[in-house]
């Protein structure tokens, strides 16, 4: 029903118009919304805001697995993640794009994995984002290429000294959700592209108060314009659905595909 997944951020709670809503149910319960789906430039998209329409589920209760599971049983293959995120180097301003190339995960007590039981199931994570959905959202421009996000636990934000040891890393943003996301979307052969939209600058990289929840719904409200005309223009220029790539590859060889453990999503074969 859907080639292309949009999972919004923080702020970010509608996005299709005339759009109809798919119920859905997962073997990890019910996703943050039902999925709605609808044409745009051209492309079947389905969305599920990330946090749900009210914003009721904190970092750390998002049912990520239930989420991307529901994308990947519509038919989604490319998915795109925009969240909100702080600044750890001066230049990445409020309003800045980035495309990060990698994540470091420091959450703990989410779930991780779609395969809790036997077999077991290890997928590669070296590269953790879709090159060619990285490519395209590069294409477009006014996008920093590449970054490092570290993604912390939360709800709260960032002690100084946490921001400071983040930032001496080398590390580029810091978020909250962009784990177990993406190595979720992995698991399922999910095409997964992070567009990460900086909202502050982290608690360690300038002097004040610290960053605040407001501060950050605001920012990445004046950036959703912005960003809304990013991921359409994007989702016009994604591979199509039979376009291969390393991501759809992500089992090969695994027990999951062979024992058909993952057919469960879309009654075939995982690709």
């Amino acid at each position: 029903m859907a080639d292309i997944g949009v999972i919004g951020g923080s702020g970010f709670y509608e996005f299709l118009s005339e759009a109809h809503t798919i119920a859905i149910d997962t073997p990890f319960g019910p996703p943050s919304e039902l999925p709605v789906v609808g044409d745009l430039n051209g492309r079947e998209v389905a969305f599920i805001p990330r946090h749900g329409a009210d914003h009721r589920f904190p970092p750390h209760r998002v049912n990520y697995r239930a989420n991307l599971w529901a994308l990947r049983h519509l038919g989604v293959r490319q998915v795109l993640g925009p969240c909100a995120v702080g600044s750890l180097k001066p230049e990445l301003v409020p309003g800045t794009f980035v495309v990060p190339d990698q994540y470091v995960d420091r959450t703990w007590g989410r779930a991780h994995t779609v395969y809790d039981e036997a077999p077991v199931v290890h997928t590669s994570a070296a590269d953790p984002y879709c090159p060619a959905g990285r490519a395209t959202v590069i294409a477009t421009g006014n996008v920093v290429p590449d970054g490092t996000m570290v993604v912390i636990n939360g709800p709260r934000f960032s002690t100084r000294a946490e921001s400071r040891w983040h930032a001496a890393q080398g590390w580029s943003v810091v978020g909250m959700t962009g784990a177990p996301e993406a190595s979720i979307a992995r698991e399922l052969a999910l095409c997964y592209t992070s567009i990460a939209v900086v909202t502050d600058h982290d608690a360690g990289v300038q002097q004040g108060d610290g960053v605040s929840q407001a501060e950050v719904f605001q920012a990445f409200a004046e950036s959703m314009e912005r960003l809304r005309q990013l991921i359409t223009e994007v989702i016009g220029q994604l591979p199509k659905p039979d376009t291969d790539c390393p991501c759809r590859h992500a089992l090969d060889g695994t027990a999951a595909q062979l024992d058909g453990t993952a057919a469960q999503l879309d009654g075939t074969a995982a690709e």
